[in-house]
């Protein structure tokens, strides 16, 4: 293989990589009946950085897989709004399973370990793509929401993503209520010091500690 024959295989090879990042224009396409292995990154983050090599083998492993989708998503760029549904805090973070319904990875992040996950763990799971894996109770429920208009159905998801943004805003609220007690608590344990100070708790010790040194009980 010739020199310009090498630089087209090379960009072909990346060109293969970059097209399994995700963004929510492709996420429902790329996804659609697979399980899935995502890293949500942010390109300056340091473990970022390091794991990319062994994840980009990963994902040509696989990259021809009908049931197994490993992909990367930006939080950065067009994939941050999955990112922001997700619950993306730190990174890198990984998330498995139903597409629709995102666990946390917890196991290692070798490349072994990784290999070993998607190869006996990450497997087709009950969703309305695979619907024969569901047992009666989701089968029904699928088949429940299924039947539903769309008008409908719509009206159902914002309602549980209502939920979601009440529960998110009523903790912020409380954690901002806790920083406030804390100010004002910290304020109020200073302003105490502060008077302790000036009353001349230090002088006092300081006349204590002299007087012991010279053998006198009296100051």
């Amino acid at each position: 293989m010739n020199f310009s024959s090498s630089i087209l295989a090379l960009a072909l090879a990346v060109s293969s990589v970059q097209s399994l990042e995700l963004t929510p224009d492709n996420y429902e396409a790329e996804s659609a009946g697979k399980s899935v292995l995502l890293k949500m990154f942010a390109p300056w983050c340091g473990h970022c950085k390091k794991m990319k090599p062994d994840w980009d083998k990963l994902m040509e492993e696989f990259a021809d897989s009908t049931t197994q989708l490993i992909a990367d998503v930006d939080c950065t760029a067009e994939g941050k709004p999955l990112c922001d549904s997700n619950g993306v805090k730190g990174f890198p973070t990984l998330k498995y399973g139903d597409p629709s319904d995102l666990q946390d990875y917890k196991g290692g992040r070798d490349i072994d370990s990784l290999r070993k996950f998607i190869q006996t763990e990450l497997k087709p799971s009950c969703s309305p793509a695979n619907i024969d894996l569901c047992d009666d109770e989701k089968k029904a429920k699928i088949q429940e929401l299924q039947a539903m208009s769309a008008a409908d159905l719509d009206e159902a998801i914002a309602a549980e993503e209502e939920k979601n943004e009440l529960a998110e805003t009523t903790f912020k609220d409380k954690v901002q209520k806790l920083q406030e007690e804390y100010q004002a608590l910290t304020k109020e344990k200073d302003d105490s010091l502060a008077e302790v100070k000036a009353a001349g708790l230090g002088l006092m010790k300081s006349v204590k500690a002299a007087a012991a040194k010279s053998g006198s009980d009296e100051l």
